[in-house]
């Protein structure tokens, strides 16, 4: 498959291939995002010397200095065998002299460490070797494009991006790969030969999200619902086993984190911080909390928030990853079940006619369009400027007033809100008079507690479009529907 969906990240590495000067990448995303791929092809047809080795997930320092060592000897000696040193300073230093005795002076050298963190083994000194050998050597050479790589999002920003020692600022250029956006995975899609219509890849990206190695376990001519059900439904699915492994993968405390996240994805429209911390007890003993919580969100399962309009501030948190609140609603009260038979045949299509569903479905819905802000401000004509959030308002026990939730707005500056309900149904949403009462409630009770004077504008973020009515030419300023988030 070619390169589908990349092309800021190729024209970086366009730009630093062509780079006379010594470049030195950072690149991270989460585990599956296609971090290894997109290297691997990029470099594919370049006329470079490509030297690439890959640490081992728990591997002991021998066995990663072994592995590298053979590397240099199939890249630079024709496959004749080196002997393996003991240290990572020797090891880097047996590079260093095969750069100079064996690589052409006129090619691009490029330096792949992929997984990064799990070569850099407890008391390696792995870090400290690649400090001095970049700052006395590598970084003297123009020919020279060096790129660490990882999984492990929260090790390759402290450890490399924001280093306190010899590494600091010697960073040129960093990529953290992010999943595909909806339009993104419809290429993807198409590149694979799959055909599906826009609705159909919305039910996909909201079990899966826009991971790539996920979408490559599809297959041609089915439905999203059929294909669900196979990829989830079946004994030993794949999306059953990949939860676990992809926590022990990243972290090394996984199912710490894995308690976290289910904690805060108790809470659909986020939770404090200060409430989260009390609440994760032992886990959150002294910077171990919010340790964990970076790691989370840089790993893409969560993202941190401050509400617009709250009295009280401090950052929120809420999990914005596809398929961990998928796994975590469908898939992990029925593991055992699943672990021991599928599904029967269409079960998980009798499931999307349930209130479970629904629910589900618009949560997800949501989670997807909070994704694609830049296409609403888009299709809405809405400046950049704008500050997009969420409002909740919940009243005190025994209070007589009413709550709310406003699942989207733009505070905009030209002295106006724009307020969007987002809606996800099979056809048209039908503006009611029930409906639009409840609606103008909620804009009281927002009026009331922000002691807002801005102009409110209402729009619809509605998957299906409008069904035209008194109320929607009375009262909608804009509409948003599922084909403008493809744009």
């Amino acid at each position: 498959m070619s390169l589908v969906g990349r092309d800021e990240e190729i024209q970086i590495l366009e730009n630093l291939y062509g780079s006379k000067k010594p470049e030195f990448l950072a690149l991270y995303g989460r585990r599956r995002i296609g971090k290894t791929y997109l290297i691997r092809q990029f470099f594919a047809n370049k006329k470079s010397l490509f030297f690439n080795t890959t640490g081992s997930k728990d591997g002991t320092l021998k066995e990663q200095i072994n592995h590298f060592t053979d590397e240099i000897s199939e890249v630079f000696y024709k496959g004749i065998k080196l002997q393996a040193t003991k240290s990572w300073d020797e090891t880097f230093k047996l590079l260093t002299r095969a750069i100079k005795e064996q690589a052409p002076k006129d090619k691009k050298i490029v330096l792949f460490f992929d997984e990064l963190p799990w070569m850099a083994t407890k008391n390696s000194r792995l870090l400290q070797a690649l400090d001095y050998y970049w700052n006395q050597h590598w970084s003297n050479d123009g020919r020279i494009l060096l790129i660490v790589c990882g999984s492990s999002a929260s090790w390759i920003v402290k450890k490399i991006i924001n280093n306190k020692g010899g590494l600091h600022n010697r960073i040129t250029r960093q990529i953290r790969l992010e999943p595909f956006n909806l339009s993104q995975t419809k290429q993807f899609l198409m590149d694979m030969g799959i055909k599906l219509s826009n609705r159909h890849i919305l039910l996909l990206y909201m079990a899966l999200g826009g991971i790539p190695y996920y979408l490559t376990q599809l297959e041609k001519g089915l439905s999203a619902c059929e294909l669900i059900e196979r990829i989830a439904f079946s004994k030993n699915s794949f999306l059953l086993n990949e939860f676990d492994n992809l926590f022990s993968s990243l972290f090394d405390d996984g199912k710490t984190h894995v308690e976290i996240v289910k904690l805060i994805a108790k809470n659909h429209y986020g939770i404090g911080e200060r409430k989260l911390l009390e609440e994760l007890g032992q886990y959150s003993v002294g910077t171990n909390g919010k340790r964990r919580l970076e790691a989370l969100e840089q790993a893409g399962f969560i993202r941190s928030f401050k509400p617009l309009f709250h009295k009280k501030k401090g950052t929120y948190y809420r999990v914005i990853d596809e398929y961990t609140l998928f796994y975590l609603r469908w898939l992990e009260p029925i593991k055992s079940s699943l672990q021991q038979e599928s599904l029967d045949p269409g079960n998980w299509q009798a499931m999307q006619t349930t209130p479970e569903w629904y629910s589900w479905q618009g949560y997800a819905f949501e989670n997807v369009c909070c994704k694609h802000l830049s296409k609403i401000r888009r299709a809405l004509n809405i400046n950049p400027t704008a500050m997009a959030g969420t409002w909740r308002y919940a009243p005190h026990k025994h209070s007589k007033q009413r709550g709310a939730q406003i699942d989207l707005l733009f505070d905009r500056k030209d002295d106006a809100i724009s307020i969007c309900e987002i809606k996800y149904t099979n056809e048209p949403f039908e503006l009611t008079k029930d409906y639009v009462e409840a609606l103008n409630r909620k804009l009281d009770v927002f009026r009331e507690n922000t002691r807002t004077k801005k102009q409110l504008f209402i729009s619809m973020v509605s998957a299906n479009g409008l069904k035209n009515n008194y109320y929607v030419e009375d009262l909608i300023s804009g509409v948003v529907t599922l084909d403008d988030l493809f744009l």
